[in-house]
């Protein structure tokens, strides 16, 4: 066994914003379809990330690389790893991939971490977490924050599954409430295991359990992840009650509406598309496109690189530093203020105003 080496807290890399090889140490099963990924990185750095961010991690599969987006489920209160809980959905590329092929020695590039949904963004003297499935994994990251950090922060925990035998995190969620009355958990599931015994919350949320699990909700900071219906569903609970919805916070990968309203006045089948031209500063590469087209898919269509995840500006992983030139960006949170002021756009995101020269 290698010796355990130590590092001072002033060495913590800020593992922001550029790619990382990440080496897998351990895969620990949580539920049937579900497992915990953890990764070290080679040289033995520690992490510094916020509770809920995500990491894209690029995986090398027989139809080539692809890129996927995982929530941190690990703390940062644990800097010597970090785990991602990936479950493998029916007919998921990335997730099945996962599960046959990474195990302890196997090395993947990752991006990040990057991502706005944290309480960090949102200090509160209490909060209520809702999830459900895989959506527990940012709401995990948080609540072992705030465990290990030892403050008594009053936590609501509503997760929600399909069976007992689906809850994640359950026995860690219980050891953790049995410690800190502050942390308060309930599970919510569709039906009971097939000759099993559930005695708790039965069906799907709704207001009656909302106000039975937790009756100060109107006075809480909510945070709430997981399959977009659902999220539809709590949402709705809100707005019926008059719930102040800047307090309502939620995470979702899936890409907008591409049937959303149009900006008044803008007739996109009679406007016609100007031309553009973009420069790739180091492949020296110029290209004409149409102002429709984002940086992303020209820079492919000209055989450049610049890695994506999500493709509609949430992950952050496709960050480029514009040399010149405007763009204009419609993104969902993968970049902050400050890098736009430092000239960063989104490639998947951003279209060309006239001519715009970008660092690839």
């Amino acid at each position: 066994m290698a010796p355990l080496r130590h590092k001072h807290l002033d060495d913590l890399p800020l593992w922001i914003d550029r790619a990382q090889v990440l080496e897998c140490v351990g895969v620990l099963p949580e539920t049937a379809d579900v497992r915990t990924f953890s990764f070290q990185t080679p040289s033995d750095s520690w992490f510094r990330y916020a509770p809920g961010q995500f990491v894209t991690l690029e995986l090398p599969t027989d139809q080539g690389a692809i890129l996927r987006t995982y929530t941190l489920s690990s703390s940062p209160s644990r800097p010597l790893s970090v785990s991602v809980t990936v479950k493998a959905q029916p007919g998921s590329v990335a997730g099945r991939w996962m599960f046959e092929n990474v195990r302890e020695g196997v090395r993947l590039k990752a991006y990040g971490p990057a991502g706005t949904f944290t309480f960090e963004r949102h200090p509160a003297e209490r909060y209520l977490f809702v999830s459900a499935g895989s959506g527990v994994t940012p709401m995990m990251s948080m609540t072992r924050w705030l465990y290990d950090y030892g403050r008594r922060t009053d936590i609501k925990f509503i997760h929600c599954a399909r069976t007992p035998s689906d809850i994640i995190f359950r026995r860690e969620l219980e050891l953790m409430m049995e410690r800190v009355p502050e942390i308060d958990v309930t599970f919510v599931v569709e039906r009971p295991d097939p000759h099993g015994i559930w005695t708790g919350y039965r069906g799907r949320l709704n207001s009656l359990m909302l106000e039975l699990i937790a009756p100060d909700y109107q006075d809480r900071e909510v945070f709430c992840c997981g399959p977009a219906p659902f999220m539809q569903g709590v949402r709705d609970i809100l707005t019926a009650s008059g719930f102040p919805m800047e307090r309502h916070h939620e995470e979702s990968f899936q890409a907008p509406d591409e049937d959303a309203p149009i900006a008044p006045g803008a007739d996109p089948a009679s406007a016609p598309s100007e031309s553009a031209v973009i420069r790739f500063a180091q492949a020296e590469i110029e290209a004409t496109c149409s102002e429709d087209e984002t940086i992303l898919q020209v820079a492919k269509a000209n055989g450049l690189n610049i890695p994506s995840g999500c493709q509609f500006g949430v992950c952050g992983t496709c960050k480029t530093l514009k040399l010149s030139g405007e763009v204009q960006m419609m993104h969902n949170g993968g970049i902050t203020e400050d890098e736009i002021a430092e000239g960063f756009i989104l490639a998947c995101c951003s279209k060309p105003i006239g001519r715009v020269e970008v660092e690839v």
